[in-house]
């Protein structure tokens, strides 16, 4: 972040954020630039739908009994397309590298090899769509007050319970979600 760009770092919605969409979302933010934002939330379950259901919908044949985890909706941008967020240990061509130790792969490589006995990723989660902003727009959006960051840690990024990940995120920060206003604002 010393470039004073976001890519690693997790976005924490606060309350009273004004799109719905994103209300206690918890996005890890997994390109930026000074054109662009991309992120995926990490605590947005699809419910119903599982990743073993997903690959046998795609016709990838799993050698293991793949996890029941859910897939998430990574966001409200091209919801159809499909990401895998996973651990350095697995790469391919199209892989991004996310600091500190993740990668993003957007390609079906990624959902074949979460289906092997071996070669796969240490942890990984599929998302549908992610969330986008133009230049200079989340620079903006962290001035007024929209979102606070904290440093990942696998068990918010990866970790299965979604419904407590935007608390556990603020309490990494030492905040009480409590004590949290539902206006924004500057001191």
């Amino acid at each position: 972040m010393d470039d004073g760009f976001f890519a690693g770092q997790l976005l924490i919605a606060m309350p009273g954020i004004s799109d719905p969409r994103f209300e206690r979302a918890l996005i890890l933010v997994c390109a930026h630039d000074e054109r662009h934002a991309m992120g995926l939330a990490v605590n947005r379950p699809v419910e119903g739908l599982t990743v073993p259901d997903l690959l046998a919908r795609l016709d990838i044949k799993s050698q293991i009994r793949a996890p029941r985890d859910l897939v998430l909706m990574g966001g409200p941008v091209e919801r159809e397309r499909g990401f895998v967020l996973h651990t350095d240990d697995y790469q391919v061509e199209h892989s991004i590298e996310v600091p500190p130790g993740l990668a993003l792969t957007p390609t079906r490589d990624a959902l074949e090899a979460m289906a092997q006995a071996s070669g796969h990723p240490r942890r990984s989660l599929l998302a549908l769509g992610y969330a986008g902003w133009g230049a200079g727009q989340l620079e903006n959006e962290i001035k007024e007050n929209v979102w606070l960051t904290c440093e990942p840690d696998e068990s918010l990024v990866f970790g299965g319970d979604h419904e407590m990940k935007w608390t556990r995120a603020l309490a990494k920060l030492g905040i009480d979600p409590q004590r949290l206003s539902f206006v924004a604002g500057r001191a």
